[in-house]
């Protein structure tokens, strides 16, 4: 162990400065259009599509707030234009049709509500906007659902061709707020290629048995604010990804997850930069992995920051990726012929976990690890679940699931790593085989800092309420 590489200072937290992200507050002087004024059924029964998409076109002033009186609407996908704003009150439902002929010829247009090109846009008003996703499952599954896939029609190519729910493409000023996204058939809501986003007090509800029906993808977008959202979906819930170009100035804030899959996941769509991005006041409970960093096809990522953040990771069946680890930072190519990207000034700060497994730290070869920083952690390692461990997970790609003891940090391909104020704690009874707190690949791991590092086995008090008792320590 030596002096670590200085490591960048930890950014402060993104102030978020641009006014116009703030939602426009509906006042009671504002005009809004209603659906049914365009022949509207809302029975949930018959497709409203038609009278929805003319109530939208028909708007002519900024904002413009189209609303849905009390009722459910099914629909194909309709169609925001700029300064159009959907308003569905409390007591409304959107709902998406399940037939491939609801939906446009390109399939990355399968959406219910999709915006392109389109400024100053949102939707809003405490209703709920549903997939219908439980009709897409061909097999329920208690491990994973079977779920139909449109490739068989030549709609599209691969096993996930099935519609999102909503999305805002190569747009402005994106607006959400207020809202309630439910059983997303595929990925749930998706900012592609947009300047200016801003998502708050959304909910999104996905089956958790579910794969792909991911809660929030950012892609390829920049000056992105996320903050009082609940998701608990089956896959990612909140997954940044670069496909196109770079993305920048991500803050996530005040939001509690749950998932089968990853909670926050960088990548692993990940060709280009990802930088200065911010996740604070996050409560993560019952996930797969908890923080996950899946840089697969060359591009770099910088300047992250994790702060106040508490996890609870449990394994679940290993068709889902992912074994537990409550932090998970990879950079392994996805395949023997792609790039390596690299990961560098990475900061964790005030994380609490609980989980069944350890940290995970692998860079590659070609695709180091730097500078990653370690301050004021707290992990608590115990077993609940009946799952197999002792496996390392690279998924997706690389070398797969592994066999490797279990250890509280795992670390591979690593150039400036500082630990400080680390607290590892571990239970004894079916964990007590858990006696490696740091496990090295040797020759790979440099410039290591530890400062106020601590690892001890805890025993449980028989007949006390308190819950752990210090027996050994490292």
């Amino acid at each position: 162990m030596g002096g670590g590489a200085a490591a960048a200072p930890i950014p402060r937290l993104t102030a978020i400065t641009f006014l116009f992200l703030l939602p426009i507050v509906i006042q009671s002087h504002t005009p809004t259009i209603s659906v049914r004024d365009f022949g509207a059924i809302g029975d949930g029964k018959h497709y409203d599509t038609a009278a929805i998409q003319l109530a939208i076109d028909s708007c002519r002033t900024k904002p413009c707030y189209v609303t849905f009186p009390t009722g459910t609407y099914l629909t194909a996908t309709i169609f925001l234009k700029s300064n159009v704003i959907l308003d569905i009150p409390k007591g409304s439902t959107i709902l998406g049709g399940t037939k491939l002929e609801d939906y446009p010829k390109e399939f990355d247009r399968w959406y219910v509500i999709l915006a392109e090109n389109a400024r100053d846009v949102g939707i809003t008003g405490g209703g709920v906007v549903d997939g219908q996703g439980l009709e897409f499952v061909v097999k329920f599954d208690e491990r994973k659902n079977v779920m139909v896939s449109w490739n068989q029609t030549g709609a599209c190519s691969g096993d996930e061709c099935r519609p999102r729910l909503v999305g805002f493409l190569d747009s402005t000023n994106v607006r959400v707020w207020n809202v309630t996204f439910r059983q997303p058939a595929y990925w749930c809501l998706h900012i592609v290629r947009c300047e200016n986003t801003s998502i708050h007090d959304v909910s999104i509800y996905g089956d958790f048995n579910t794969p792909n029906n991911d809660g929030i993808d950012i892609e390829d977008s920049n000056n992105t604010v996320i903050t009082r959202c609940h998701i608990d979906t089956g896959d990612d819930a909140i997954c940044p990804k670069t496909y196109t170009s770079p993305l920048y100035n991500l803050t996530a804030t005040n939001s509690w997850i749950r998932t089968k899959s990853s909670a926050i996941k960088l990548g692993s769509a990940s060709w280009f930069e990802l930088n200065n991005l911010v996740f604070d006041n996050i409560t993560i409970v019952d996930s797969h992995r908890g923080l996950a960093l899946q840089i697969r096809d060359g591009g770099n990522v910088s300047d992250v920051t994790f702060s106040n953040i508490n996890i609870s990771t449990r394994y679940y069946d290993p068709s889902w990726w992912g074994r537990a680890e409550p932090i998970y930072v990879t950079t392994c190519p996805r395949h023997s012929d792609s790039s390596e990207g690299s990961i560098s000034n990475l900061n964790f700060v005030n994380i609490s976990a609980v989980s069944e497994n350890g940290i995970f730290l692998s860079g590659s070869k070609g695709g180091l690890l730097r500078n990653l920083r370690f301050i004021n952690i707290n992990l608590t390692y115990k077993r609940w679940t009946k799952y197999m461990g002792g496996l390392v997970d690279y998924r997706p790609g690389c070398q797969g699931l592994v066999n490797h003891s279990t250890a509280g940090i795992i670390m591979e391909h690593i150039d400036g790593l500082d630990l400080e104020n680390v607290n590892m704690r571990w239970f004894d009874g079916r964990t007590v085989q858990w006696d490696n707190p740091l496990d090295f690949r040797p020759s790979t791991v440099n410039n290591i800092s530890l400062l106020n590092f601590h690892s001890g086995v805890y025993k449980q008090r028989r007949g006390s309420s308190e819950q752990i008792s210090l027996v050994g320590s490292n």
